[in-house]
């Protein structure tokens, strides 16, 4: 089973990672903390079409890496 489908229960539509909000999501933010984390240690928030520029803003003002993708698809490393 996906980091993805796990999040969700494998059932119905995941929620955006942002505090408070139920909208499903329809974006990942894939990212992780180059101070503590491999190259290749990925970590994913889900995110709706109002939170995707917020939730990645706060990612990359902290200086972590960003992909961005649809959601439900993965990637193998956040350079």
């Amino acid at each position: 089973m996906s980091l993805l489908a796990m999040l969700d229960g494998g059932a119905g539509a995941t929620p955006c990672s942002a505090a408070g909000c139920a909208a499903p999501a329809a974006h990942a933010l894939h990212w992780r903390n180059p101070r503590i984390h491999a190259d290749d240690r990925v970590k994913t928030w889900a995110a709706c079409d109002a939170h995707r520029g917020s939730l990645a803003e706060r990612l990359r003002s902290r200086g972590f890496p960003v992909v961005e993708t649809a959601f439900g698809e993965t990637v193998e490393r956040v350079a």
